[in-house]
């Protein structure tokens, strides 16, 4: 590269890095991800340390962030705010070891190590023990006032303890003002139900809460304060880094309590390499852990550089967010027949793994966020879970995009695909859909389904790996030849198995309802269906108001359950388990009973006996039971704990019994 190449390519990067300043720290709408900084950030050091005449006044490399906002008062820092090197690595940790003890003539140096916060850099003057004034980094020399704002944190004391050790007449400590995962995550589902836009992580939605023009929205958010660093102190000067902080906590100063003194460096990275692993456990976010010499002897000798002190690097962690591109989107299908929009990325580093694929949840989720084929967006990854996309960088949004819509027919297996009222996935109604038969047959052969012994996952693989079974009708083809031939499946067991299945032929109504798996009908729904129709035949007929008509079948159930039977799929699968001789019978009922004419509640914990006993102990003896309160229930059984259903019952004078006096009625008959 010749000196007018390097002299272009100098302009352009410092052109586009002040551009980024200036959308992170003042306009909290990044376009660009960290590493991606970094990147051009380290092009432009190297080009300027090999042409240092061509370095621009207003390069990046001499000052820290950006201008201040002229909306706020601007208030100058009496020792500069600076920014810290970057070590990307281990290697570059001990690099930075190695140019200290070099420095230091030392054998080995004590470090203090403690997490990087991922929030908002902040100064706070403290004038005879008395908060007088904070500010912003700004550009490291002059900062944004946010006094009032500041004045709002409850972590920030407006006046310091008294303590054995004396109060300097100035103090000024530099730290970090962050947001919980918790309250991030509270703040925008507030902002959701008012139509707002979202914040796209923690990190920005607290800086922009402190950087309100009225401090009262920023009184409304819970925001958190960590103090880390001295600026200007007078008539204290502690010997070490250690004992800053400790006079702090002493003080009422929130100081993060993972802080470490670490002997030698091999220690230090010992602990970034653990906390690295703990971040995903903690309540807030970190990017790094910050490594400083605890000796201030120390740090004096070694001094600064024009934006970052030689005695501290941060350490940083393998990005958990980055910027790529979506090149398609696509509709996936789950064991449960949920269809899950994907989107098929560029690959990218997120975490240390190769991320290609990202989850978008639900077409709510992509309305919300407006994503699009070919769009340029924000991914993250936390701990192990799928990929998603944060936001969409709609800067970088190229021309003809189009809004994408999960399709109406299924990818897998071309049945109706439908979303039932107030429900936020879409669903596949087909119970043969391969994509779902794993799935399916597992909840048939369940216990409170058909109830077959001895079919489990491992063997439920098996037989759908090895192409024996396509739907649930196939389990009722299997013989004990066609079993031979599976892993660990000696003659008896193929008998046992069959003979467990063809126990299942004749099921009562309620179990086989429960065991195809419709929206929304468990059990008990399943057992009142039964009873409602008492032939299958009829219920597959029923209208929605039909449906409707049912005590506890609500709008939302009787819609799935019509759907479902409406189905040409399913209705082919029932006629062909009627072929293979499933007919499910009706148990007899008694005509009276103990508790012929009465609808039993029970809530709370019940510890005389399980809630499944419960049911068989009022169904024997002609009741219903419900899971909720209405003008139908006539009896509630409260175990302890009992709330919300008491209050109910009680309020609509509905008979109430603890359960012994329900178990005195049973013995009482």
């Amino acid at each position: 590269m010749n000196n007018n190449e390097a002299r272009q390519r100098i302009v352009e990067l410092t052109t586009e890095l002040n551009e980024h300043n200036h959308r992170y720290y003042i306009l909290d709408d990044p376009v660009v991800s960290d590493a991606e900084y970094d990147q051009l950030l380290r092009e432009l050091q190297t080009l300027e340390s090999a042409y240092p005449d061509l370095a621009l006044p207003d390069s990046p490399t001499q000052r820290v962030g950006s201008l201040p906002q002229d909306a706020f008062e601007k208030l100058a820092h009496r020792t500069p705010m600076l920014s810290l090197d970057n070590a990307m690595d281990a290697d570059e940790i001990r690099e930075f070891d190695r140019r200290i003890r070099k420095e230091l003539d030392l054998e080995e140096v004590e470090y203090v190590v403690d997490p990087k916060i991922d929030g908002l850099g902040v100064e706070l003057i403290y004038e005879n023990g008395v908060f007088t004034a904070g500010s912003t980094r700004g550009d490291g020399t002059v900062g944004e006032n946010i006094t009032a704002n500041l004045r709002t944190l409850r972590t920030l004391p407006l006046r310091l303890r008294d303590t054995d050790l004396p109060i300097p007449s100035l103090l000024e400590v530099r730290g970090e003002v962050f947001m919980r995962h918790a309250d991030f995550e509270l703040l925008n589902e507030k902002r959701l139900k008012a139509e707002l836009p979202l914040f796209a992580n923690p990190r920005n939605a607290a800086a922009g809460s402190l950087r309100q023009l009225d401090s009262r929205i920023t009184a409304e958010r819970t925001l958190h304060l960590n103090i880390y660093a001295a600026g200007t102190l007078s008539e204290f000067d502690p010997e070490t880094h250690l004992d800053f902080l400790k006079a702090l906590q002493s003080w009422g100063i929130p100081v993060n309590p993972l802080y470490q003194v670490c002997h030698g460096i091999e220690e230090a990275v010992s602990y970034h390499k653990n906390l690295e692993i703990e971040r995903e456990s903690l309540e807030y976010d970190i990017d790094g852990s910050v490594i400083k010499v605890n000796r201030r002897d120390h740090q004096a000798r070694l001094g600064i550089r024009s934006r970052s002190p030689r005695w501290a690097v941060a350490a940083k962690f393998k990005a958990r967010q980055e910027i790529t591109r979506i090149n398609r989107i696509e509709a996936s299908l789950g064991r449960t027949g949920a269809v899950t929009p994907v989107a098929n990325l560029e690959p990218v580093q997120l975490g240390g793994v190769t991320v290609s694929r990202a989850t978008l949840h639900n077409q709510d989720e992509i309305d919300r966020k407006d994503i699009r084929e070919g769009d340029y967006v924000v991914v993250q990854r936390a701990g192990d879970v799928i990929p998603e996309v944060v936001k969409v960088i709609l800067e970088r949004r190229p021309e003809g995009t189009q809004p994408w819509i999960i399709p109406e027919i299924c990818p897998v297996c071309g049945a109706h695909v439908i979303r039932l009222p107030e429900e936020a996935k879409h669903y596949c109604q087909n119970i043969s859909c391969p994509a779902q038969v794993r799935g399916r047959i597992a909840h048939f052969a369940s216990k409170r389904a058909m109830d077959i012994d001895g079919l489990g996952g491992k063997l439920i693989e098996q037989l759908v790996s090895s192409g024996l079974v396509h739907t649930i009708v196939d389990l009722y083809r299997l013989n004990t030849d066609t079993l031979a031939g599976l892993e660990r499946m000696g003659a008896k067991s193929a008998a046992n198995l069959i003979q467990a299945i063809d126990a299942t032929r004749q099921r009562e109504l309620w179990r086989l309802l429960h065991a195809l798996g419709i929206r929304n009908v468990g059990e008990h729904l399943a057992k009142v269906l039964a009873d409602t129709f008492n032939d299958l035949d009829r219920l597959t007929v029923a209208t929605i108001e039909d449906l409707e008509a049912i005590h506890e079948v609500g709008p939302i159930v009787a819609r799935g359950v019509h759907a479902f039977f409406r189905e040409e799929q399913n209705q082919q699968l029932l006629l062909e388990l009627a072929e293979v001789g499933v007919n499910p019978i009706l148990p007899e009922k008694p005509d009276s009973g103990l508790f012929a004419n009465d609808v039993f509640v029970f809530t709370g914990k019940l510890e005389a006996f399980s809630r499944d006993q419960a049911r068989e102990m009022v169904e024997s003896r002609g009741g219903r039971t419900a899971n909720s309160v209405s003008k139908q229930t006539t009896i509630l059984v409260a175990g302890p704990g009992a709330g919300s259903k008491l209050a109910k019952a009680e309020r609509l004078g509905i008979r109430t019994l603890t359960e012994s006096e329900f178990l005195a009625l049973i013995e009482e008959e």
